[in-house]
């Protein structure tokens, strides 16, 4: 067994003191640290946090050497155990890596715990060694204390919840199988809200750190259950999932947003803003955001964690691992967690429809879809997805948004051809891939393309999965429209703002509140010759605080001059006047249902949304 004693050592300097001890080492013991965390796929060097590496066996120091970046070695003697001591600097507020600080602490494994060369096969076991007075703990992994500060929470009925215990123990112990399970687990620490509901048979817990004192946390418990429970049966019918338990971390600060899926919880943040508040009964754009991504995140518990990429059977976390498949686990994805929200009745149709929209939007307005194919987009995520610049809207394609119109345009294909939907292409895949390794219905999963496309022939025949195969690697537009007119969805034009129709996509600025961010390839602007950086003072003459304050005297289409300032110069920039073409091109579309369809699009219509 590898254990692991983390310690506040410094909270106002952000800093975890971690030991780790390894019985009967090697007598050349090797280390190394991941550089990356599964479902986040950019190489973020984690050891860059890591100082002050010491090794001893028993009061005997042990020389550490520098092997790689993230690897080191240590020259033992004898059978005794080898002890590793070292600070990690944990400010980073995203749910990838750690955080400290004096009123909360959390961190991912992947952070914190040197892998032990030719030891990854055993238990691994954490002890949190006297945490500060009054904080408690929130993790999926095992508790082996006898349970301490959670006994009361384990009797909680159905949809209740309680602040932290009033005591909690001051060290706690956890156990994970192996190393790979020990990365699969983050850990919230601190004062924090705690609820508990049951889905599907199973106890699940949810923790928000952060929230203002009116939050609904009864509402949110709720929701959250609704969203479980569907998605449950989705997967299993009547049958209990394979977890035994599952845990929300939810971090709620000023203005944050983000998600990362491991195979037992998840890790959350959102704005404080968009939770839910008590005695306010409507659901917010930002709640229904959030509810989006906790059901974005619980569908990964089935769809990445272990039905994933033939590639990520054997996660390599000291490199790269490549895959063209994020279209399928992140896109797809990201097209059931808003039709979840519908299943489940968070949501209504016409919200469901806008949401639609915005996506189809965001997906129209990207002239990078026309650079790279959402395959592409795949593979180069750990140079592209995570990195972006003032040039990524014109070089690369979201796997996320455009992903889910591949599943959206799949869906409604199949629906069309009458014999199947894309629940019986996921369930298929879910209950024919072979398993890998113990676990049963928990086991892991190696899914290729090739597969996927096997099944989408089965089930909507040759034609149809030569399509998916052109949609997923073509270099091209993906139009939704005529799928969603069988099913009597049309367009409606939306209101064009001043920037879409110049071809920019703009924040706020020092001076005039208009500074350009990006220059979307084919646009007017950049005809024109405006860049990235550029600050917007006027147009034709007249002062401007917003862009769209120009709609007060230009008319759509017209020529104007836009007065810029670029590296403390002052410029004068011709834009051409936009044809209807052009204009209607750039032009955000609405969703609505049709007003007078037939019975056979009515049909369609009502199975698909669920009507």
């Amino acid at each position: 067994m590898i254990h692991y004693r983390i310690e506040v050592a410094d909270a106002a300097a952000h800093q975890f003191k971690v030991t780790v001890t390894v019985a009967d080492p090697a007598p050349d013991q090797s280390f190394d640290l991941p550089v990356w965390i599964p479902g986040s796929y950019m190489v973020r060097e984690f050891s860059r946090c890591l100082s002050g590496l010491e090794a001893r066996q028993g009061t005997q120091p042990r020389e550490v050497r520098a092997l790689a970046k993230n690897r080191w070695s240590v020259r033992t003697e004898g059978r005794a155990a080898l002890v590793l001591t070292y600070l990690v600097y944990a400010f980073d507020a995203s749910v990838r890596m750690a955080w400290l600080a004096e009123d909360r602490g959390f961190f991912n494994p992947t952070s914190l715990c040197l892998a032990a060369e030719g030891r990854t096969g055993e238990p691994q076991r954490i002890e949190l060694h006297r945490l500060p007075s009054g904080w408690d703990v929130a993790t999926a992994m095992r508790r082996i204390d006898g349970g301490a500060a959670t006994a009361a929470a384990k009797s909680l009925p159905r949809a209740s919840a309680r602040s932290a215990a009033a005591a909690p123990a001051r060290t706690q112990v956890f156990e994970a199988a192996d190393y790979d399970e020990l990365t699969d687990h983050p850990f919230e620490l601190g004062r924090f809200w705690r609820g508990e509901f049951v889905a599907g048979g199973v106890p699940h817990e949810f923790v928000v750190s952060g929230a203002w004192p009116h939050f609904d946390g009864a509402r949110l418990l709720a929701d959250a259950e609704r969203i479980c429970s569907a998605q449950i049966r989705f997967w299993h019918g009547e049958d209990k999932p394979a977890f035994e338990r599952y845990v929300f971390m939810l971090n709620a600060t000023e203005d944050g947003y983000g998600g990362l899926e491991h195979r037992a919880s998840t890790a959350l943040i959102c704005a404080r803003k968009d939770l839910p508040r008590v005695g306010v009964a409507a659901a917010s754009e930002g709640y229904v955001t959030l509810l989006g991504l906790v059901s974005h995140e619980y569908f990964h518990t089935w769809n990445v964690k272990r039905l994933k990429p033939a590639e990520f059977l054997r996660y390599d976390l000291t490199r790269e691992n490549y895959s063209e498949l994020l279209w399928f686990f992140e896109g797809f994805t990201s097209y059931y967690d808003d039709v979840f929200l519908l299943r489940a009745g968070l949501i209504d149709v016409p919200r469901y429809l806008k949401l639609l929209a915005r996506t189809i939007n965001g997906v129209r307005q990207s002239p990078g879809q026309r650079v790279q194919s959402v395959a592409e987009a795949s593979f180069d995520a750990w140079i592209k997805y995570y990195r972006t610049d003032e040039n990524t809207p014109n070089s690369t394609i979201s796997y996320y948004t455009k992903g889910s119109l591949v599943a959206l345009k799949l869906d409604l294909a199949l629906r069309a051809a009458g014999k199947a939907t894309l629940d019986d292409l996921m369930l298929a895949l879910w209950r024919e891939t072979p398993k890998e390794g113990a676990g049963g219905e928990g086991a892991n999963r190696g899914v290729t393309e090739a597969a996927i496309l096997g099944v989408v022939a089965r089930l909507g025949g040759k034609a149809l999965a030569a399509d998916l195969r052109r949609w997923v690697h073509e270099r091209a537009e993906i139009d939704v429209l005529p799928e969603l007119g069988r099913v009597g969805v049309e367009p409606e034009a939306d209101t064009l703002p001043l920037a879409t129709e110049l071809g920019l996509r703009v924040g706020e600025g020092p001076v005039t509140g208009v500074i350009v961010k990006s220059v979307l390839a084919g646009g007017v602007a950049a005809a024109a010759g405006v860049s990235a950086g550029d600050e917007l003072l006027a147009i034709d003459g007249w002062r401007i605080r917003r862009l769209d304050d120009a709609q007060g005297w230009l008319r759509t289409g017209d020529a104007c001059e836009l007065l810029v300032v670029r590296r403390q110069r002052v410029l004068t920039l011709r834009v051409p006047a936009r044809d209807a073409g052009q204009r209607s091109a750039a032009t955000p579309i609405g969703l609505k249902l049709s007003a007078a369809p037939n019975a056979q699009t009515r049909a369609r219509r009502a199975a698909w949304l669920g009507q």
